[in-house]
C-alpha cells in the first residue's frame, strides 16, 4: 500500500502541466495590455521568448517569473491554480472584510465598456492660477480584477510647488474603482503623502468618448490656490496620431489653448458648485 509520502509525489505536476498552467493563465493577464510588444517591452522580455511561455513551450528563469509576477500583481501560484481563483482570494485594504460590505465598489470588476483602457487626454483649471488650465495625458491599464491609471505631472505645476521636474518625481498612479454613476480615482505621487481624488461620468457624444466631474487636492483650507476644479477626460484609445498630438500640448495653457469641446465642459468662466 503506498505511502502518504508516495501519494502527495504522485500529485504533484508535471513540467508539462506547470507550464501550460502558466500559458493559459499568462494568456488572460495579457490581455489586459495595449498590445503583447508593449507588454514585452514593459517586462523586458523578448517577444518571441514570450510568447513561447503564452504557447505552454517554455518555463521562464526565476528571476523573469517574479517580474511577471509582479507586473501582474499575482504570485507563483499562477503556476498551479486558474487566475481567476488567485484574484478571488487575494485582497487588499478596500477589500479587506473589515469594509468590503461597505466599499463595494472595490470588489467589483470595473468593465472595459464603462471606462475602456488607453489613453486620454485630461483638462482642467490650475489649483493656483485662475486664468490658467493644465492639459495632459493619463494611461489606464487593467491587472486582473483592477483598474489602474498613470501619468505625469506638468513640469510647471511641480516648479511652482517647489519640487523637482524630473520624469521619477512628476509619476503619478492611481487606482479607479467604479461608482454607481461613473468612477472614482484615489492619484497619488511616488513616496507622496497626499492624494487626489477624481470622479467623472460619462456624458453623451459621438464617439462616446468623453467623461466630466471634478478633481480635489488633500490640502487644508488656509493652503494656497482651490481644492476642486471641474476634470475633463477624453479617450484616446491606441490612436497614435491623437496621442502624439495631446503629448505636444501637454502643460499649462490659458483658455484659448483648449480643445474647444473640453472648455465647453469646463463650463470656462462659471464658478464649480
Amino acid at each position: 500500500m503506498p505511502s502518504d509520502q508516495t501519494r502527495s509525489l504522485s500529485k504533484r505536476p508535471s513540467p508539462a502541466e506547470l507550464r501550460s498552467m502558466l500559458g493559459a493563465n499568462l494568456r488572460q493577464l495579457s490581455n489586459q495590455a495595449v498590445s503583447i510588444s508593449a507588454l514585452c517591452r514593459d517586462l523586458g522580455i523578448n517577444r518571441t521568448q514570450y510568447n513561447r511561455y503564452l504557447a505552454g513551450e517554455s518555463f521562464p528563469r526565476p528571476d523573469v517569473l517574479h517580474r511577471i509576477c509582479s507586473y501582474f500583481q499575482v504570485d507563483a501560484r499562477i503556476l498551479l491554480e486558474p487566475v481567476e481563483q488567485i484574484e478571488n482570494t487575494s485582497a487588499g485594504l478596500l477589500t479587506d472584510p473589515a469594509i468590503a460590505e461597505y466599499v463595494t465598489g472595490a470588489s467589483r470588476k470595473l468593465k472595459e465598456t464603462e471606462f475602456p483602457s488607453g489613453f486620454y487626454r485630461f483638462a482642467r483649471r490650475s489649483f493656483m492660477e485662475d486664468q490658467m488650465y493644465v492639459q495632459g495625458l493619463i494611461y489606464v491599464f487593467r491587472r486582473g480584477n483592477n483598474t489602474f491609471l498613470k501619468g505625469f505631472e506638468a513640469k510647471d505645476a511641480m516648479s511652482q510647488q517647489g519640487l523637482p521636474t524630473d520624469p521619477g518625481t512628476r509619476e503619478f498612479r492611481g487606482a479607479i474603482l467604479p461608482q454607481e454613476d461613473g468612477v472614482a480615482a484615489l492619484v497619488s505621487r511616488k513616496g507622496s503623502a497626499t492624494t487626489s481624488f477624481n470622479y467623472l461620468a460619462r456624458i453623451p457624444s459621438f464617439e462616446n468618448n468623453f467623461w466630466v466631474g471634478y478633481v480635489t487636492r488633500t490640502v487644508r483650507e488656509n493652503v494656497a490656490g482651490r481644492r476642486v476644479e471641474r476634470l475633463v477626460y477624453e479617450h484616446l484609445g491606441t490612436n497614435t496620431a491623437k496621442v502624439l498630438s495631446a503629448a505636444r500640448v501637454s502643460g499649462f495653457c490659458d483658455q484659448e489653448g483648449l480643445v474647444p469641446y473640453h472648455k465647453n465642459l469646463l463650463k470656462v468662466g462659471q464658478s464649480f458648485t
